[in-house]
């Protein structure tokens, strides 16, 4: 006992009473003792209620977990089952004149069966000797047992559960032992002994946490067994071993582990005396050989990994029972309505047939000019002179400027009168037309005199003559007034 431990003592207890004070002392000596004890066990104890969350390092790489959320909430939907299990044929110790047997089994107060889309339900296992489980999920069809050896064989059987969890309720196995051609000593328990049915893992798993599960046969509850000190398997233990790594269990229930590799894993159970050896009975020493593969697709595996809720999953225990997934309200995405973009018919450049067929040929009528952006838009009417007298034209030099492209023909009426001309000693000379050029601009020609004929200089009474829209040239026209002046 520590120091501040007396002190303790001291204060709550007066010195009048030194007995009572001893007894406290020896009654916490005693607590600390027996607390000590338990700390150095190594045993793992798993009487853990099956619901608490609680999780423990049962070995360096193994650890135990609560089994998932949602085999804990079905399994209370299958507490109010207490199956009854009765193994029809083979009847004991029958002989078999051949090698091929057929069992049937009877099950009470359990259904049977598979649901169809999620692929799992209530069955039984049938083990033949110390072989895999064969599970059953149909009672009408019998189980064929062929090419079995000759000798002795035994059949156990027990209900299960559909993530396979077995039933552990009175009436819940079944064994029986039969012969085949002849009795042997093998695969012959003694049916007054403790029996080992080793159960889970067992094949492939796709997730963790992985089931270890067993059937225990006469093994009393360790209470019962205490008090009967002679026995010696009264304190029974299950030992557990794990690819090299063992762990003891001294409870009988289903066992949820973590840790397993991925691949290939051994698993060994034992069933263990007083003195912690291995007790001797047929099948009581079982190893089975798993694969773990991650990520499994199989219904299974989505329970363990928590993918499926329990709704979802019911009709596994459920035979009558259908899920209907609530309908998720969904909006309903408007189409877009995309505005027509009509498209602006393009204007067809109208063209003249003539053109189309052969180039235009020069008109006498003076066409409407089209505006540039050298030109006025609309050009002068040509004014005429009132004299009767013809007049003739004056010849542009050589040095003139090219015509425009559309050259109307001169006309052959002179357009002065004869009197400059004789004047001047000339003789009118028709002009004949000039091809138009394709490369220089519509430009009216500039008239250029000859140097001969006299620049004649307008009174100042006199108006200005416009501009002609001759495309040949333009010159100006003498007034009445004008010629008469110039007469004199």
């Amino acid at each position: 006992m520590n120091s501040w431990q007396k002190r303790v003592l001291e204060k709550l207890l007066p010195e009048r009473f030194p007995i009572l004070k001893w007894v406290m002392i020896l009654m916490l000596v005693l607590s600390l003792t027996s607390c000590g004890e338990k700390a150095d066990s190594q045993e793992v104890s798993t009487g853990h209620s099956e619901n608490s969350p609680k999780i423990s390092q049962i070995s360096k790489q193994f650890s135990e977990i609560s089994p998932p959320s949602v085999i804990q909430e079905l399994r209370t939907i299958l507490e109010a089952y207490q199956p009854q299990v009765t193994i029809v044929t083979p009847q004991p110790d029958e002989v078999f004149p051949g090698n091929k047997v057929t069992a049937s089994f009877q099950v009470k107060d359990l259904p049977i069966f598979k649901d169809p889309q999620l692929q799992l339900g209530p069955h039984l296992q049938v083990i033949l000797d110390n072989q895999p489980y064969i599970p059953v999920y149909d009672l009408n069809q019998p189980l064929v047992l062929p090419d079995l050896s000759p000798g002795t064989h035994t059949l156990r059987v027990f209900a299960s559960r559909p993530w396979d969890e077995s039933f552990k309720n009175e009436g819940a196995y079944a064994q029986t032992t039969f012969h085949v051609f002849t009795k042997t000593d093998d695969n012959n328990p003694d049916p007054k002994l403790p029996l080992l049915t080793y159960s889970h893992p067992q094949g492939s798993y796709g997730a963790e946490p992985i089931l270890l599960d067993f059937y225990l046969t006469n093994a009393p509850l360790h209470l019962v067994g205490k008090e009967n000190t002679d026995d010696k398997f009264s304190d029974w233990r299950i030992r557990s071993t794990i690819n090299g790594e063992s762990f003891i269990f001294d409870r009988w229930q289903a066992v949820y582990l973590k840790g397993f590799r991925p691949g290939q894993n051994w698993v060994k159970l034992e069933f263990l005396d007083n003195q912690g050896n291995p007790f001797k009975n047929a099948f009581n020493t079982t190893v089975r050989l798993i694969d773990y593969q991650p990520k499994g697709k199989d219904t299974l595996s989505r329970i363990l990994r928590g993918e499926l809720t329990a709704d979802e999953v019911r009709p596994v225990v459920d035979q009558n029972y259908k899920f209907t997934p609530t309908p998720t309200p969904s909006v309903e995405k408007t189409p877009e309505i995309q505005p027509k973009v009509e498209k602006e018919p393009i204007p067809e450049t109208e063209i003249p047939k003539e053109s189309q067929t052969q180039p235009e040929k020069p008109k006498l009528e003076v066409p409407t000019a089209v505006p540039s952006p050298t030109l006025p838009p609309t050009l002068p009417e040509i004014i005429q002179s009132p004299i009767a007298e013809p007049q003739p034209t004056v010849t542009p030099t050589p040095e003139s400027t090219p015509l425009p492209e559309k050259v109307i023909p001169q006309s052959t009426k002179p357009r002065l009168g004869g009197f400059f001309n004789r004047r001047a000693g000339k003789v009118p000379t028709p002009q004949t037309p000039v091809a138009p050029s394709p490369s220089l601009p519509p430009t009216l020609p500039e008239i250029i005199q000859s140097p001969e004929s006299e620049i004649i200089t307008p009174t100042p009474e006199s108006t200005p003559l416009p501009k002609t829209t001759d495309p040949d040239r333009e010159k100006p026209e003498l007034t009445k007034d004008a010629q008469l002046q110039l007469l004199r």
